[in-house]
């Protein structure tokens, strides 16, 4: 099945007044450049500001873990802050320097531009300000297909993946955790988990465990039943299996689905080969 519904990114973005990526620049803020463009949106479960308390509540009841212990120091939030926005995300240690996260977490919208790497500030282990580590971006990776030369962003939910390569090896002292393929077969008989920064809590980590099963089979990412908000991009679908937490893939974005919604979360088959290289110190 290819998935071809629009689909509403999550990042947790708030207005305060190796593929290359581009610096912000001072262009103007000229609108929309084409109906293509990968545009931010209230999403379908619990949107900030709004009254939405079913969704609201299923946040909520996500378990709240403590960040500073293993395995979850490993993940972190992915930060953003310009004179105009401050955004943050959810990222994971998948190598001492490589943190994956979702692409659109690396794009400024406002500005519609591709964010400097060295503006980008991942804090492993966040926890109601507190930190295990923290480093500065140093280059991305992104699908082949994006085009960080343009000032459009229109990925898909196939490849709304990144790999944010930091400066320091911080995994080396925090850990990481290890990427797996699942089969969307085999993810029928398992319980997957988000483990993310929502913005109705970004100052905690917490998991949602109601993923479900997959709600369609398909080579492309996994459409589940997460409850995923603004805040939670780029946080890693986790399988647990002989108690250790293996990563199989990273949470996009909320579509709707017949009369409720779908979590979309990338597989990890369509980003083990770009992580291969990069998995060593």
């Amino acid at each position: 099945m290819k998935l071809s519904l629009a689909f509403l990114t999550v990042c947790m973005f708030t207005s305060i007044g190796a593929h290359n990526a581009v610096a912000e620049g001072d262009q103007p803020d000229s609108g929309i450049l084409h109906d293509k463009v990968f545009i931010p949106s209230m999403d379908a479960v619990c949107a900030i500001g709004r009254t939405i308390s079913k969704g609201c509540d299923a946040i909520r009841a996500r378990k709240v873990v403590n960040a500073e212990a293993a395995p979850w120091r490993a993940i972190g939030r992915v930060n953003f802050a310009s004179s105009r926005i401050r955004q943050h995300c959810t990222g994971t240690l998948v190598s001492e320097r490589v943190v994956l996260t979702a692409a659109h977490c690396l794009y400024n919208f406002p500005r519609k531009a591709w964010i400097p790497p060295q503006s980008i500030i991942f804090v492993a282990g966040y926890q109601r300000g507190s930190r295990v580590a923290v480093s500065r971006g140093e280059r991305f990776i992104l699908d082949e297909r994006e085009d960080t030369g343009s000032r459009n962003f229109q990925s898909t939910p196939d490849r709304d993946w990144a790999l944010l390569i930091l400066e320091k090896p911080i995994g080396r002292d925090v850990g990481y955790l290890d990427v797996m393929q699942l089969d969307h077969s085999e993810a029928e008989h398992e319980d997957l988990i988000l483990a993310g920064y929502s913005g109705l809590r970004p100052n905690v980590l917490s998991l949602a465990s109601d993923c479900g099963q997959p709600l369609a089979r398909s080579t492309g990412p996994f459409l589940l039943r997460c409850s995923a908000m603004s805040g939670d991009s780029g946080a890693p679908l986790l399988l647990r299996q002989d108690g250790k937490y293996r990563v199989v893939g990273v949470f996009s974005s909320v579509v709707g689905w017949g009369d409720g919604y779908a979590s979309v979360s990338v597989s990890a088959a369509l980003f083990m080969n770009a992580l291969h290289p990069e998995s060593g110190p």
